[in-house]
């Protein structure tokens, strides 16, 4: 088999060892298949494996670790007879050709054990997926498929639902703006695809449903992730939030973006490329502090002028229009920068967004108000079992395992890679290097070898298309501002003479199948504009070529002026070259140059790693306060009974009122008074200071207080219906969770950034912001246990 011969030669290292592993359980898998094969006839017999299986899971407690080869056999088996049945006995008319090979065997047992599988493009990954998934699917519990889009959702779930269904298995997909009902029929599935956003906001939503008939994720048990590195790294640097307009005016964001408008690059303000800051320098302090008519806008502006500033400072010097954003309908819309698609819904956070929209003079959104945030990170730390596979993980295995706990295997592909992969082209400037891309371009389509060009944004790729209109040169551009024909855009990137332009990876997903002819042409030839930030992008690119064995080429051209190289020691190239007298249209090849742009690319991955790390530290701790504040919800949403809540914290108010106004051996009887009278709203009419006074054991006057609350109670209470007695004192109390949830978010945004300042002082921001939110935490749940209770007496006596 191809992968023991690999395998072999392999030695010492933790992916070795990983397919030695994995390579004793092809040779039990075949001997099951061939069995299969010689003794299930029909689809009924199938159906009736499985469900021995099935059994032998649920009744007699036979671990799916134990099954896997007689599942994975029998799934193999299924798509082998699937291949010679009439489909339309079936049901389904689609032709079926896929049959799992070895090493798609090995992928599906690495995702089974809780792994990333890295298996290059062209390897199957999607069919890979149908072994773990219905072999899980043995626990009767749902498993969900992660796609980073919908049309990749929908398109695999239709694509697989053939071998799931034959197995009697049910298939969903859950997307955006789905009617309440389609979407709970959905994930009441066996199997569930979807995207990473719509998983995230429904499990969002769900936390703040007030039904528990709307709760549409009720078990979190095994999900696999594809294209894992783009979801579980790249999108995982912004968190899912749900929120709703503020109040506060947005003309403010219009006079601090006219304000840094008048500010001068190197002058008022410094930019460090590296970092990506922009600080204003002691001259444009002065200015701002002029135009404001302020002394010193850190003490006189406060700290929400000084946020306000540096935001539309940001959005001036270091946000770029078609680069990091597009206008698209009077909207600022970001654009993805691993993968050159467009993020609606997602808004850059703490007024950045309102500061570009401003900058861009299109219609302000209001700031928002976050009623439910998490990060990717933790949504997907809750299932019981998560795995994921992508063509290109293991630039970024320390990451995930760090972050998820994924350990990383690297699959042998099914046939030896025959892709030549160049070494980079190097210009002295970006025209030279635009111009030698499209006379390359031209040199390819002339004798209809198809090119696919990558860029690395939106401007870089009209760039290029406007060069190739004028050379006469067919082709398509892919890129944020036209993406609805991604798929079938980068379908047809395979055919002879065939150019495309893509923005980084859009169209991750699909395969470029070569046309009749290009393998005699040299097969599908790709252009990298220039280097990445990350080396897993710049892998992606040239994996789109050499899929199954199929030739091919890649190549890199690079100018001193692109912003890696300018950024990490381009001027010593220059120099170098400026030297050497080397002509503007020459390139230079330097496998020196190649591997100090590498050293850079990996120094810089390193560095975000640090940032994504610190972010995932900060979220933790709120990770905690969500996941009690969530479960306390989820409990009260499926009580029969929320009577039993009202009466254990009347209990503990009325141990914590006698405790709070305790003063040695005798008690601030008034302050007691006024307390009770505050919570329960009902006059001083109906207590009696003098009926406290006369109580000096401290048991007697909690008991005293509490039977107080519970007859105050009761008498509001005695000719309520049961039923709907108990949905309004549920409303009442999941009301006053998200009320004061909502206010602890802000809390914890606001103590985040005054933290910080303490670095200035030595001290340690995290270990601060660990301290002081464990006091906040402990005061959020005394206000919600007091604040559920003074609802109930308000809401009572306004009947």
């Amino acid at each position: 088999m191809v992968f023991q011969k690999i395998a072999q030669t392999l030695t010492g290292d933790s992916n070795a060892k990983a397919l030695r592993t994995a390579a004793k359980i092809v040779p039990l898998i075949d001997a099951y298949y061939q069995k299969y094969l010689g003794s299930l006839k029909t689809q009924a017999d199938f159906q009736e494996e499985f469900t021995k299986l099935q059994t032998r899971h649920l009744d007699n407690s036979e671990s799916l670790d134990s099954l896997l080869v007689e599942t994975f056999a029998l799934v193999k088996a299924a798509a082998k007879f699937l291949c010679a049945t009439n489909y339309e006995v079936l049901g389904k008319p689609t032709v079926w050709e896929l049959v799992h090979y070895d090493v798609q065997l090995i992928g599906g047992y690495v995702l089974h054990n809780g792994s990333v599988a890295e298996m290059k493009t062209g390897e199957g990954k999607t069919f890979v997926c149908t072994l773990p998934v219905i072999l899980n699917c043995l626990s009767k519990r749902p498993v969900y498929v992660i796609t980073v889009n919908e049309y990749l959702a929908s398109r695999d779930a239709n694509w697989m639902s053939l071998i799931y269904e034959f197995f009697g298995l049910s298939v969903g997909v859950i997307s955006t703006n789905q009617e309440l009902e389609e979407k709970k029929k959905a994930y009441e599935c066996n199997i569930v695809y979807g995207t990473n956003n719509e998983f995230g906001f429904d499990y969002l939503r769900d936390n703040m449903a007030v039904d528990i008939d709307n709760v549409v994720q009720k078990d979190l048990f095994y999900c696999i992730v594809d294209e894992v590195d783009s979801i579980l790294i790249d999108e995982a640097r912004t968190p899912l939030i749900i929120s709703a307009p503020d109040e506060e005016s947005t003309d403010q964001y219009k006079l601090y973006t006219s304000l840094v408008e008048t500010l001068t690059e190197n002058d008022d303000y410094n930019i460090d490329e590296k970092l990506r800051v922009a600080t204003l320098s002691e001259k444009g302090i002065q200015k701002m502090e002029k135009a404001l008519k302020v002394d010193n806008i850190y003490a006189k502006g406060g700290f929400r002028v000084i946020h306000h500033i540096e935001q539309a400072l940001k959005a001036k010097a270091l946000f770029k229009r078609d680069v990091d954003y597009v206008v698209k309908d009077n909207e600022v819309l970001i654009v993805d920068e691993f993968t050159g698609r467009l993020m609606p819904g997602r808004r850059y956070s703490e007024g950045l967004h309102q500061a570009i929209e401003a900058k861009e003079r299109v219609k302000i959104q209001r700031e928002s108000k976050t009623h439910a945030s998490i990060t990717f990170q933790k949504y997907f730390r809750l299932f019981e079992k998560l795995s994921g596979m992508t063509g290109t993980a293991k630039t970024e295995e320390e990451e995930v395992y760090k972050i998820y706990g994924l350990k990383t295997v690297v699959i042998p592909t099914n046939k030896p890679i025959l892709r030549q992969d160049l070494q980079d082209f190097i210009y002295k400037s970006r025209q030279t290097k635009y111009k030698a891309i499209a006379d390359k371009v031209v040199e390819l389509y002339s004798k209809g070898q198809p090119v696919l060009v990558g860029t690395s944004s939106v401007e870089q790729s009209e760039i290029l298309s406007q060069v190739l209109k004028l050379k006469g040169v067919k082709h398509e551009v892919l890129n944020a501002k036209n993406h609805a024909r991604e798929a079938e855009i980068v379908a047809a990137a395979g055919q002879k003479s065939s150019v495309t332009i893509a923005t980084n990876m859009a169209g991750r997903g699909t395969d470029i199948k070569l046309g009749e002819g290009v393998m005699e042409v040299g097969g599908l030839y790709i252009i990298g504009t220039q280097r990445n930030e990350s080396r897993r992008v710049d892998n992606q690119l040239r994996g789109r070529s050499g899929r199954q064995g199929d030739v091919g080429t890649s190549q890199f051209y690079l100018s001193l002026e692109d912003d890696l190289m300018r950024i990490f020691g381009g001027d010593r190239v220059q120099r170098a070259m400026t030297a050497l007298n080397v002509p503007d249209d020459m390139p230079i090849q330097s496998r020196f140059i190649s591997s100090a742009i590498e050293k850079s690319q990996t120094r810089v991955e390193g560095r975000n790693f640090d940032m994504r790390k610190h972010v995932v530290e900060y979220d933790d701790v709120i990770n905690y306060h969500r996941e009690i504040v969530y479960k306390k919800r989820r409990q009260v949403l499926a009580s029969d009974s929320i009577k039993a809540n009202v009466l254990d914290y009347l209990q503990e108010l009325s141990n914590n009122l006698v405790i709070q106004h305790k003063q040695g051996k005798t008690y601030d009887y008034r302050e007691i008074f006024e307390s009770i009278n505050a919570i329960h709203e009902s006059g001083s009419d109906s207590l009696k200071l003098e009926q406290l006074e006369n109580i000096s054991d401290e048991k007697e006057l909690r008991e005293f207080i509490f039977d107080f609350f519970v007859a105050r109670f009761n008498g509001l209470v005695s000719n309520s219906n049961q039923a709907k007695l108990n949905d309004a004192l549920r409303f009442l109390y999941l009301n006053t969770i998200d009320t004061f949830w909502m206010e602890h978010i802000d809390d914890m945004g606001y103590l985040r950034q005054n933290v910080s300042l303490h670095a200035y002082g030595q001290k340690d921001p995290l270990v601060e912001y660990k301290q002081q939110a464990y006091l906040r935490f402990k005061d959020l749940l005394v206000k919600i246990r007091f604040g559920f209770i003074s609802s109930i007496f308000k809401a009572l006596l306004e009947k």
